[in-house]
């Protein structure tokens, strides 16, 4: 290995607006093959409950910049973008412009048009897209996956998917229909799209959801949802988005994947393993399972260290926000949507 490939790779982080970003800056941070900054200039402005901006930078012991425009200037291998759903698009075509690759979290847009654009930036610059889909790096669906293409099941009939979580009440923005896009049906659907997706190596034909306010009533976005889609084959694929979990309960919610075949079923839920109890200072739920995001972060670096293509890349974002996007449109229409 040369000096160059020696060098720490520079890692920008481009806002604390999702919470995933401080999972994210835990995990490289102290890493000494990893040089780390993060700018987060709107958090100062933000109606949030929890930390923002160079307070939350320093509580995590990570390099704080007032601004994109300095991360960017820093020279940055590539970036993480964790900022609200609606600014996807500018960084990660800051970031092109910039020479950096990127990682964006999910959703990938708003729009399917500003998804497009964004796979057309990154192209053009010749760097690496990547969205952020973490339960892609579990090892149970690792398995789930190699079971299923063994012939383990027998032909596939359906697939049952739950992706329920708490309101993320600590990040206002994601009640916010113009920053998130919606709410439950944009936060929760594409995980499960993406891993419906890969497990069945195909993409949805039909899609029809219903969606309501009926928990969290006073919200300006859905809060709850149930999306049906239907794949090649006959395969009919349903996914649970509702944020049910109650603010009180212990940990943030969950996924869970059922796989319904000829031959019999199977149940992964990759954020079971856990301790719990009760302490004086309340319930205590601690993940001892696999650390997915880290998973997801060695991914992406060794795809830039490398020079090759991450996966899931940014045309698996744009085929799971097609999924969203008809979701939406089928709830507005009270009907089906084909997709093209």
């Amino acid at each position: 290995m040369n000096a160059e490939q020696n060098k720490p790779l520079r890692i920008a982080v481009l806002s604390f607006a999702h919470t995933h970003a401080i999972s994210y800056c835990e995990a490289l941070s102290g890493r000494a093959d990893i040089e780390l900054v993060v700018a987060d200039p709107d958090g100062a402005a933000a109606p949030d409950d929890a930390p923002r901006g160079a307070e939350l930078a320093a509580s995590l012991g990570v390099d704080y910049v007032d601004s994109y425009a300095d991360a960017l200037a820093w020279g940055p291998d590539a970036v993480i973008v964790t900022a609200e759903n609606a600014r996807h698009r500018e960084l990660v075509e800051l970031a092109a412009e910039a020479g950096a690759h990127v990682l964006c979290e999910k959703p990938l847009a708003t729009t399917l048009e500003d998804a497009r654009a964004m796979l057309a930036a990154t192209e053009r610059a010749g760097v690496a897209l990547m969205t952020a889909y973490p339960v892609r790096f579990a090892p149970a669906f690792a398995d789930l996956v190699r079971r299923v293409r063994d012939g383990a099941l027998g032909t596939i009939l359906a697939v049952r998917g739950t992706n329920n979580g708490k309101l993320p009440s600590d990040r206002a923005w994601f009640t916010d229909p113009e920053l998130a896009g919606g709410g439950a049906l944009v936060d929760h659907v594409v995980h499960c799209a993406d891993l419906i997706d890969e497990l069945l190596g195909a993409r949805a034909e039909t899609v029809y959801a219903v969606a309501n306010r009926t928990i969290h009533a006073g919200a300006a976005v859905e809060t709850g949802g149930l999306v049906t889609a239907k794949y090649p084959g006959g395969v009919i694929a349903s996914i649970d988005c509702t944020w049910s979990m109650p603010e009180s309960g212990p940990a943030w919610g969950g996924l869970t994947l059922q796989v319904i075949g000829t031959r019999g079923s199977i149940t992964i839920d990759p954020f079971a393993q856990h301790v719990a109890g009760i302490a004086s200072d309340g319930a205590v739920w601690a993940s001892t399972g696999d650390n997915l995001d880290a998973a997801m972060l060695d991914e992406f670096l060794d795809a830039v260290r490398s020079g090759r293509a991450p996966r899931p890349d940014g045309a698996v974002g744009l085929r799971t926000l097609e999924v969203v996007d008809a979701a939406r449109r089928s709830v507005a229409s009270g009907e089906a949507v084909r997709l093209g």
